[in-house]
């Protein structure tokens, strides 16, 4: 109760914005109340409340437990992700066959190609022709605008068609709308973002066509907390994700040929470049969205010492079995699912 307390103090502070003197009031009444009980349970250990003790303690194992495996889990996965020189090298067939249509790809990261992609690349004989990874944030705000709610970046060259969803959802944001809803606000919000990049490469002085996308060593506007957290740098969420990468554009022109160009003669290349991709993503979303998870098994390493062990592989794993499962808390729907085993060595 006590944490409660403290946790609602923060909370009056910093989101509610309360006068100082209504919270030191609500700080003295509620926490003095608590420390009274407190002490009269120390004070009557012997009579029978070590039960509450004993239960408090369980209760703070349990959530040292899952933050602690959930912790490992985020770094193992930081460390693993794909290498921008290894999808270079793969290309934009990703050394698979592209089958049309949209796979949405939900991971932690917000930057990175997650370790799970490779494993369906290895895994499925087939690969969807357009990609997003889409990561789940929730940012201390009380409700993100339905126009705010994805920040979008390219992953590799345009030809890969490899994107990176950020969908930010306020404290108070409930997600009540159904697969259907939300694939369609994606997809517009992606057609929106190609064609503010467009603009923004049309107004470049140089007039080359480079092609911005996500690289190892590029920096992002946002801040990323140890915990897996992502804020906008933006006030308040009008967020401008323009990190910049330089890439030729020669594997872009060749994957994009197989698309029927515009036959307005008037139309520049630029504008050309722009409706093939807009009519390649709306061929995809007709080809249907597909939702990839990866079902991550969490062990830890052979090298490791024995509490870590008995942590991770016994009580972290009993914790993750009986937890809500990430296709209810994504809503997504098992008609339009796929799923891949994998095992993460922490």
């Amino acid at each position: 109760m006590m944490m409660t307390t403290i946790l609602v103090t923060i909370v009056m502070l910093l989101i509610w914005q309360i006068n100082i003197i209504i919270v030191l009031s609500f700080v003295v009444v509620f926490l003095g109340m608590e420390l009274i009980f407190f002490s009269s349970v120390l004070g009557s250990v012997g009579d029978g409340s070590w039960i509450i003790l004993v239960f408090a303690g369980i209760m703070f194992l349990i959530m040292f437990i899952w933050n602690y495996g959930s912790k490992l889990k985020y770094e193992t996965e930081v460390k693993q992700k794909l290498s921008m020189d290894l999808m270079r090298e793969l290309g934009p067939n990703l050394g698979t066959i592209r089958a049309p249509g949209i796979g949405l790809l939900y991971n932690e990261l917000v930057k990175g190609i997650p370790v799970i992609f490779g494993h369906f690349l290895t895994t499925l004989p087939a690969i969807h022709s357009m990609i997003i990874f889409v990561c789940i944030k929730y940012v201390p705000v009380p409700v993100v605008p339905q126009s705010e709610r994805f920040l979008f970046r390219r992953v590799c060259q345009k030809s890969y068609h490899i994107f990176r969803c950020i969908a930010r959802y306020g404290y108070k944001d409930v997600r009540k709308e159904n697969h259907q809803a939300f694939e369609q606000l994606l997809i517009e919000s992606l057609e929106k973002f190609i064609r503010r990049e467009a603009q923004e490469r049309s107004l470049e002085s140089d007039g080359d066509a480079e092609t911005d996308y996500e690289d190892d060593n590029s920096h992002t506007r946002v801040l990323i907390t140890p915990n897996g957290s992502v804020y906008s740098l933006g006030v308040p969420l009008l967020a401008e994700y323009k990190d910049t990468g330089r890439s030729t554009s020669e594997a872009s022109t060749s994957g994009e040929a197989r698309l029927e160009p515009s036959s307005d003669p008037k139309m520049s290349d630029a504008e050309q470049s722009l409706e093939r991709e807009l009519s390649f993503i709306r061929k995809a979303k007709e080809s249907g969205v597909v939702y990839l998870l990866g079902h991550g098994d969490i062990r830890a390493r052979k090298d490791s010492w024995f509490i870590k062990k008995l942590v991770i592989n016994y009580f972290y794993a009993f914790l993750r079995k009986n937890c809500r499962r990430g296709i209810a808390n994504l809503s997504v729907p098992h008609s339009h699912l796929m799923q891949v085993g994998m095992t993460y060595m922490v």
